[in-house]
């Protein structure tokens, strides 16, 4: 039998997969996000072989109190609040669970299209408030989706799903801006490879489903706004510092955009003060692109799986290489 270590649980698992921790290895479970747990979380690092959880930074202050950590096994595709270099000079290998939450998560990017150009949350506070007294004039009309020209930033899994959606089931033509041509058999023919200039000047809609790189940060700012066409959406699903918010806020009071539709945002919560939350043009979401009881289950046994194998000495299931 293995040895039993030390796992630092920073954010809370199903009882499943916590039990399936507990049986093998020590285990604290201490959330840092709440106040009465930070204390005990910096208490378990020193000892601390293995963390799993997320919505956290994990900063070189934090690795210098735990000099035994062999594993970071994160709940989320992203990896932002990790020091990747840091993580990497120190030989701390870190999970991630990309693939379970793709469906999900294109899901929610196509529900903001979706929701955008009919102008959903606009239309059913109507009804809420008691404001609809009679059938609706030209003024609240939505646009169509159908048929429109859909321009993906990021070509990746959850990009790819978001195209098929489009392609397959709504008829849009799809260009896509990535840093290679991606080759997808059932999307051949139906989305095509694009320079971003190109792609901004020729799709009705715009969305992002990024990852946060140097070469991706603050990618969409006046310039870029500036290129899409008149009465263009544009919905961001990636990550929210991948847009100059100010910039996107000035294409909208301008006009030149009819609406975003935002999942993701440069601070998180939300600030109260953030011209965004009340914008009448921005469908804003509470970040909640994977946030099914089915896919965050997902993501908490993949990551509970990548951390039990890592501290076996085998090779997790995903592993992050980026």
């Amino acid at each position: 039998m293995s040895q039993r270590k030390s796992v630092l649980v920073f954010r809370e698992l199903p009882d499943d997969q916590l039990a399936r921790i507990t049986a093998l290895h020590d285990v604290v479970v201490a959330n840092p996000r709440k106040p009465q747990q930070k204390a005990a979380f910096e208490a378990a690092l020193p000892t601390a072989d293995g963390l799993i959880g997320s919505s956290y930074a994990i900063t070189p202050v934090l690795l210098d109190m735990a000099p035994r950590l062999q594993v970071i096994s994160t709940i989320s595709v992203g990896v932002d609040n990790y020091p990747i270099d840091e993580l990497r000079k120190r030989g701390i290998l870190l999970t991630h669970t990309p693939g379970v939450l793709t469906e999900t998560t294109a899901d929610t990017v196509f529900l903001m299209i979706m929701a955008t150009s009919r102008r959903l949350v606009e239309l059913a506070a109507l009804v809420r408030e008691g404001r609809w007294e009679r059938n609706i004039g030209e003024d609240l009309f939505g646009w169509d989706v159908h048929g429109k020209t859909l321009g993906i930033l990021g070509f990746g899994r959850i990009g790819q799903a978001v195209a098929r959606r489009a392609a397959l089931g709504f008829g849009m033509p799809v260009l896509y801006h990535n840093r290679h041509a991606v080759d997808v058999p059932d999307l051949a023919g139906r989305a095509v490879h694009t320079p971003l200039e190109a792609l901004l000047a020729q799709a009705d809609i715009v969305t992002a489903t990024l990852p946060l790189t140097g070469q991706t940060r603050g990618l969409m700012g006046a310039r870029e706004f500036g290129l899409m066409k008149p009465g263009a959406i544009f919905i961001n699903g990636g990550r929210g510092a991948t847009v100059q918010e100010p910039a996107l806020l000035a294409a909208l009071d301008s006009g030149r955009l009819r609406a975003a539709g935002l999942d993701v945002f440069a601070r998180e919560p939300l600030p109260l003060e953030s011209p965004l939350r009340t914008h009448p043009r921005v469908t804003a979401l509470p970040h909640i692109g994977s946030a099914t009881h089915e896919t965050r289950y997902a993501m908490a046994e993949l990551a509970t799986s990548n951390l039990l194998q890592a501290l076996a000495g085998e090779r997790p299931a995903a592993v992050h290489t980026g």
